[in-house]
C-alpha cells in the first residue's frame, strides 16, 4: 500500500548532477540507504546497513524534493532497487517532476523513470529486468579487466544507450586506461566525477 510504504534515508540534499549525461544539472538527491554490492572503493559506505537510518514516507520525500523546484529527482544508494520504488516514484511524479534512478541493477526493476543509469558491478551481478530499462550504462573502471566487463554489460544494453566509462577516483592509472581505450572504442564516452572536482556534494 502506497500509504503505509517507507523508506530508510542516508539524506536528501539539493546540488547538480556530477557524473554522466546529465553533468551539471539542477538536481535533487534522495539517497536511500541498503546496499549489498559492496564495492571496495565505495565513497558512501555509511549507506550499506538501513538500519542505522531513519524512515520517511514516499509522500514526505515528495514534498522536500518539490521545494528545490529542481530540474531533476535523482533516487540512489545505497542499492534503491534493494527497495519497491513504485510508491515513492508515484508520489514524485504527482508533484510534476522527472526522476532518474542510479542503480547497480542488482536486484528486481521496480518505479516508474525519466532516466535510469545502469552502473553494473563485479560483484554481485545485475538482474536481468534492469537491462530493458537502461538509458545510460556507466562502468567503474579500475583496471583493464573492468573493460572487459564494460564490453560483457554493453551487448545486453539496447543500441540506444549512451555508455560512460568512469576511472575509480583515487586511481590515476584508471584514468590513462580509460582515456587510451575510448580513443580506440568511440561507442565510448569518458564520465568523470565533476561534483568532486568543484568540491561540492
Amino acid at each position: 500500500m502506497l500509504n503505509d510504504m517507507t523508506y530508510p534515508v542516508v539524506e536528501t540534499f539539493h546540488s547538480v548532477q556530477g557524473e554522466g549525461t546529465w553533468t551539471g544539472v539542477n538536481a535533487f538527491f534522495i539517497r536511500l540507504a541498503g546496499c549489498d554490492v559492496g564495492c571496495p572503493w565505495c565513497d558512501t559506505k555509511e549507506s550499506w546497513n538501513a538500519k542505522y537510518h531513519p524512515h520517511y514516507s514516499p509522500q514526505k520525500l515528495a514534498k522536500e524534493a518539490e521545494k528545490y523546484n529542481p530540474a531533476i529527482v535523482i533516487i540512489t544508494g545505497g542499492e534503491p532497487l534493494m527497495h519497491d520504488l513504485q510508491p515513492l516514484t508515484t508520489s514524485i511524479k504527482e508533484l510534476g517532476m522527472k526522476i532518474h534512478l542510479e542503480t547497480s541493477g542488482a536486484h528486481p526493476f521496480s518505479g516508474s523513470f525519466d532516466w535510469v543509469t545502469f552502473s553494473p558491478k563485479q560483484f554481485k551481478p545485475p538482474h536481468p529486468s534492469i537491462y530493458p530499462n537502461v538509458s545510460e550504462l556507466k562502468v567503474v573502471v579500475v583496471n583493464k579487466y573492468d573493460l572487459r566487463w564494460a564490453e560483457q554489460q554493453s551487448a545486453l544494453v539496447s543500441s540506444h544507450t549512451l555508455k560512460y566509462l568512469q576511472p575509480e577516483w583515487n586511481s590515476p592509472k584508471s584514468q590513462e586506461l580509460i582515456f587510451d581505450y575510448v580513443l580506440h572504442h568511440p561507442q565510448w564516452r569518458i564520465s568523470l566525477q565533476t561534483h568532486k572536482l568543484l568540491q561540492v556534494r
